[in-house]
């Protein structure tokens, strides 16, 4: 069995830990970049008063919990011998000063100290060591030194007591573990018999585990890739080959069809721990929100409540829920959202949303710290997931934000003379735009005198942070702040997957890092764990996703069939239809007599899916004119949860009436829901949904294009058939399904088009006339009623 290492510092801090959530200290803003600077100089300074000093010394110890070995490790931050006697030295640096430092924190100091002078006896064979904590006040350059005696014995003590606890849920997780192990032993598909496709699925995956790969796979509507998926990786777990499984997804009703699978299981006598992660935003109490921490009843004392919290949880409670989540943390007054966190590290399945794997800003630190053989991903919906990498991996600081900060604060002369140095570099690059007469400027090479100015602002501030009270300005303050933390973090990873634009806009000169290319950051994230698995109902062509998603060269691809008959659809290709923008007016009225040729084949509800809402509009108006006599709804920009339902209940079940509706590809009805049976017959799809043609999928363009010479395929051309593929999706959800799909664009025919169809479109047809599309329609609709 191989040795576990853990960390000193993760040690003392989930024994040790006490107090509130969010004490003052954690109001910090020193940088890891700043925090080193300071323990070299310090240990630099050390050096010259003892030549004898080491600093960063390694240290470790094994020990056995519960039948397994450990390596407890962690690094000194200095050892030297005055008067030959060892000292040991643990260096700390804080805006605070040394005495508003709360006694929890002290507490995981000297704890960490406490167990490098155990380590050290137990190393040098002396009886007793000098502990010294150097702490350090940025801003005020202020150096604190206490000192504490320890004898070996009181550090045996310590040690053994931390171990102790330690073991203790270590008890707890195995005897967890052993009860789920048992049960998945017993678990057999929870469906009884596989549908089409899903045996295979469930192989592969398995032996994706087996052989810690990465695997993409393209599993049509209806193959039930979820259970396909969770059941193979939870047999793999029961047999020790991962511990820890993520489910990964970019919608939250995505997320309800996993725990709803999960739920499935343990009906079938499955005992894992499962949690879904909810956003910090939906799931803290109301009467959390505008409370400042210390003000807030969940995160005062939140540490020593949290133990018997989650004690109660994971005795009582299997599936962690949102709900349960709400239950138990208001029973025992801790924040939801932080307990959710703490409780997941004792939970096999964790739902979530992409962000906590991939967001380099909140991603998982306590699984995600280093790579892990336990942890495995499935990471569902991944046509999504560029999109949202690239957002992730972008960000932006902008004028209007900085020079609203001026009014703030009066009197303090040292703040403003920092605003006014970082809202200069906007006027200068505005200036710059003038002088280029544009209104927007791309950049290859980084913009270092943004990121210098950056820098000295979050410099300046995190010193003068602390002596700051809370308040509406210091709010947003804080929210500048951020935004050019985040700017500077990203610039570290800066080359030639990035690109700077200045871009002059209604909030002033706006600064903004965008990522072209983020598979690389993709990559790195999913070798956290043992392998991966993506799939998607729509990844083709699938060297495509392979390569923009990041996966191992020699990841490998898998695509089932569609489970369903091919003829329950007709998909016709509309060739006397032009969609081009210069085209659009000359082809209003044949679109228009398309749709109405759709409907006209049989009662019922259709979706007609457009590439922008400036289009949808104009073919709505006209359709509407020429055919008042058909209901219509039609997709809102910002609608909201009651607009979104009222538009999807409009599609009602056996309707004696037509119904169409307008909606936008790429947008909130094109995927993710579910129009099952008769609520939805018939879909067109008007244009080849390339995105609009602006400078930032330009820039995409031209940096694959300068990569493999496929710029305009993996820019506009790819993302463009994948919203089409979605939105045709929503039409056949089940077996029993039938349907028309139309495609109103005469590219569909060309050879780029079609060669990219999926298998179960194979037997597309085009046609050259309204007439002759109404004859497909009601061949088709005959046929079906005499099947």
């Amino acid at each position: 069995m191989a040795t576990i290492k853990l960390g000193i510092r993760e040690l003392v801090e989930f024994v040790l830990r006490s107090g509130d959530l969010n004490p003052q200290t954690e109001r910090s803003m020193n940088t890891a970049m700043e925090g080193s600077r300071i323990h070299r100089m310090l240990q630099k300074r050390r050096l010259e008063e003892h030549p004898e000093y080491e600093h960063e010394v390694g240290m470790k110890t094994s020990v056995t919990m519960n039948g397994q070995e450990y390596s407890i490790h962690g690094r000194a931050d200095g050892v030297f011998q005055p008067n030959d006697h060892y000292q040991i030295e643990e260096i700390k640096t804080s805006d605070l000063a040394f005495n508003d430092v709360p006694e929890s924190t002290m507490t995981l100091y000297w704890g960490q100290v406490q167990v490098y002078g155990y380590l050290l006896m137990q190393d040098q064979q002396v009886d007793h060591v000098t502990l010294q904590l150097t702490y350090y006040q940025t801003g005020e350059d202020k150096v604190t030194i206490t000192e504490h005696e320890q004898t070996k014995e009181e550090a045996t003590a310590f040690f053994q007591s931390l171990v102790d606890e330690y073991e203790s849920w270590l008890i707890l997780r195995a005897d967890l573990r052993q009860r789920r192990d048992a049960s998945i032993t017993e678990l057999g598909f929870p469906y009884g018999a596989y549908r089409p496709g899903q045996h295979e699925l469930a192989a592969v995956v398995y032996k994706t585990i087996m052989l810690k790969k990465q695997l993409l796979v393209e599993a049509p509507t209806g193959t039930g890739k979820t259970i396909s998926t969770l059941f193979p990786t939870i047999k793999a777990m029961g047999e020790g080959l991962v511990q820890r499984t993520f489910y990964l997804t970019a919608k939250q009703s995505t997320r309800r069809v996993a725990e709803e699978a999960i739920g499935l299981m343990a009906t079938q006598g499955l005992h894992v721990k499962s949690i879904t992660l909810t956003a910090k935003d939906v799931i803290t109490f109301v009467e959390e929100r505008d409370v400042a921490p210390s003000d807030n009843p969940f995160m005062l004392g939140y540490y020593d409540r949290l133990k018997p919290a989650l004690m109660d949880l994971l005795e009582h409670e299997d599936q962690l829920t949102r709900d349960v989540i709400e239950t138990y943390a208001r029973k025992h007054s801790v924040d939801p959202f932080e307990f959710s966190l703490d409780a997941s590290l004792f939970c096999d399945v964790i739902v979530c949303d992409y962000n906590y794997l991939f967001d380099p800003f909140v991603y998982l630190q306590r699984f995600f710290s280093e790579p892990d053989q336990d942890n495995f991903f499935l990471i569902d919906e991944v046509h999504n997931l560029l999109s949202r990498a690239r957002e992730m991996y972008s960000t932006s600081v902008d004028e209007q934000s900085v020079v609203a900060l001026k009014p703030l604060f009066k009197g303090d002369r040292g703040f403003h003379r920092r605003v006014n140095a970082l809202a200069s570099v906007f006027k200068s690059l505005g200036e710059l735009l003038t002088s280029e007469q544009k209104s927007e400027l791309t950049l290859r090479p980084q913009l270092e005198a943004v990121v210098d100015e950056l820098s000295n602002f979050t410099n300046y501030i995190a010193e003068w942070l602390p002596r700051q009270e809370d308040g509406l300005e210091l709010q947003q303050l804080l929210t500048v702040y951020f935004a050019c933390l985040n700017y500077i973090r990203l610039s570290e990873n800066y080359s030639d997957v990035y690109r700077t634009r200045i871009l002059e806009t209604n909030q002033g000169i706006v600064v903004r890092l965008t990522c072209l290319d983020p598979s690389a950051f993709l990559n790195q994230s999913m070798h956290f764990g043992r392998g991966a698995v993506l799939f998607s109902a729509t990844v083709s062509p699938t060297d495509y996703y392979q390569r923009v998603l990041g996966i191992d060269e020699d990841g490998v691809t898998y695509q089932l069939p569609s489970p369903f008959e091919a003829h329950h659809q007709a998909i016709l290709v509309t060739n006397y239809i032009q969609t081009t923008y210069r085209e659009r007016e000359a082809n209003l009225d044949h679109i228009v007599d398309s749709i109405d040729a759709l409907r006209r084949g049989k009662t019922g509800n259709y979706l007609i899916f457009f590439p922008s809402y400036g289009y949808l509009a104009t073919v709505a108006d006209a359709f509407a004119a020429a055919h008042p006599e058909v209901s219509i709804r039609r997709q809102e920009t910002g609608m909201d949860e009651t607009a979104r339902q009222a538009f999807l209940d409009a599609f009602t079940s056996t309707p004696t009436e037509t119904l169409v509706g307008f909606a936008v590809l790429g947008g909130i009805f094109s995927e993710g829901i579910d129009l099952a049976a008769d609520r939805l017959i018939g879909v067109g799809i008007v244009s080849v949904g390339l995105p609009g043609l602006n400078p930032e999928t330009n820039l995409i363009r031209d940096y694959f294009d300068s990569q493999n010479g496929r710029g305009f395929e993996f820019a506009y051309q790819l993302p463009g058939l994948n919203n089409v593929l979605q939105a045709a999706g929503r039409l056949i959800r089940s077996a029993s399904d039938v349907g028309v799909v139309v495609l109103m664009d005469q590219r569909f025919s060309q050879p780029r088009y079609a060669r990219l169809f999926p298998p179960h479109w194979q037997d597309w047809r085009a046609v050259k006339t309204t007439d002759q599309l109404s004859q497909c329609i009601d061949n088709f609709w005959a046929q079906t009623e005499a099947d």
